[in-house]
């Protein structure tokens, strides 16, 4: 450590010296004078700075020099000492921001104590520094994720006929302080009629976490609804036009990101689905009338991700949703839910726990079902939660 003293006892210098170096371990240089203290303690960074209450020679001249270095007090640590008969005078430098003293004792033990007093306000300033950097990461992320959180929809309206919920929950991270982090995540999802019969249901899921991986989705989210409604049908055009135009945006290619993505158009007259996928996980397909769920498509069938490969072609696929069935579409924050005690390649929730999760649901309502699918994923996890965002969209044609 780097130590400044300013000292009114001349006499004890060379044993506070002798003290402070800890072995040789620690820079201390001891004041000369108010002046050279002053300068010194502008001129160069200090871990600590340890004064007596009296320096140079009375209260007043102390308190003038604590005042004097006071606004280092936000970047160095400050100890003072303080005799018996100058305690009273204590609580007028405490109210100014003075958290650390030492009683200065006639037979002069306190300079025992004194290193030791030092390094605990080194460690406490730094354990608030850590706080505060805890804190304002804390509101940076949390602005970040309100703003995300600003482009998912709420209140859900599909047309007569269907009906729909959705649900997002962002990853979490610990950081240095006493609470987790929300990230701001790059999951999305959304859910719009184009027009009188067309709806239109997508989930997204961009690489990573925080500001790069949320400026992406929203970068998305943008190029989606600014396209022409009637674009919106032909989903494997409509795709690819996404990607060749992620594919020139310097937010998503940063740091080689990407973006997957289920879009799927629903014709609510005759009820034929069909979907383009880029890299993202294939829908589910829940048929209530007997509890039969199964996946919609190959693995195969999907894509590159968005924004991997300019001019990429994407393929386009159709089946019939029957009555009284559900489409569940989700992100991999839901399958890829970990046991505890196996994060490092441990056994996932999977497709297959959805699946159950799905058919235990049969005769529950479409919100019991989306809750169900996340307390599930969470209680098999320990309580330790899901590691990554998690999206769910749950759209259900009725009779």
């Amino acid at each position: 450590m780097k130590i400044l003293v300013g000292w009114d006892d001349a006499s004890e210098a060379d044993l506070l010296q002798l003290y402070l170096s800890g072995g040789g371990d620690n820079d201390v240089y001891i004041a000369t004078s108010p002046k050279d203290f002053i300068e010194k303690a502008f001129q160069s960074p200090w871990d600590a700075m340890f004064l007596s209450l009296t320096y140079p020679n009375t209260i007043e001249e102390g308190f003038s020099t604590f005042s004097r270095i006071q606004p280092l007090m936000a970047t160095t640590s400050l100890v003072m000492a303080c005799r018996p008969s100058e305690m009273i005078s204590v609580p007028r430098f405490v109210m100014r921001g003075l958290r650390f003293y030492v009683y200065r004792d006639p037979q002069g033990d306190y300079v025992f104590l004194v290193l030791s007093t030092i390094e605990s306000a080194v460690a406490a300033y730094k354990a608030e520094q850590e706080r505060k950097l805890a804190d304002q990461m804390r509101q940076e992320i949390n602005g970040v994720r309100l703003l995300q959180e600003a482009i998912i929809p709420r209140g859900l309206e599909p047309p007569k006929g269907y009906k729909a919920v959705a649900r997002y929950e962002p990853a979490q991270m610990a950081v240095a302080g006493s609470q987790a982090v929300v990230m701001a995540g790059g999951d999305y999802y959304d859910l719009f009629c184009a027009n009188d019969t067309t709806l239109v249901a997508l989930v997204g899921d961009a690489s990573g976490h925080g500001l790069k991986a949320c400026m992406s989705i929203m970068t998305m989210h943008t190029l989606v609804r600014m396209s022409g409604s009637t674009r919106f049908s032909d989903t494997a055009g409509f795709v690819t036009n996404i990607n060749n135009l992620l594919c020139g945006n310097s937010i998503v290619q940063s740091g080689g990101g990407f973006i997957t993505l289920l879009y799927v158009v629903v014709d609510t007259a005759s009820h034929s689905v069909t979907w383009t996928s880029a890299g993202h996980p294939n829908a589910l397909l829940h048929r209530l009338d007997d509890n039969d769920v199964t996946q919609v498509g190959l693995n195969s069938d999907g894509g590159l991700p968005l924004g991997i490969a300019d001019g990429m072609g994407y393929d386009a696929f159709t089946f019939q949703m029957p009555p009284r069935s559900r489409l569940l579409m989700y992100s991999d924050g839901l399958t890829d839910a970990l046991a505890p005690g196996e994060i490092e390649g441990g056994q996932m929730w999977g497709v297959a726990g959805i699946i159950e999760g799905l058919k235990s649901c049969r005769k529950r309502t479409l919100e019991e079902t989306l809750e169900h699918l996340f307390a599930a994923s969470n209680a098999y996890t320990g309580g330790l939660g899901r590691h990554d965002d998690t999206s769910v969209l749950l759209l259900e044609r009725l009779e």
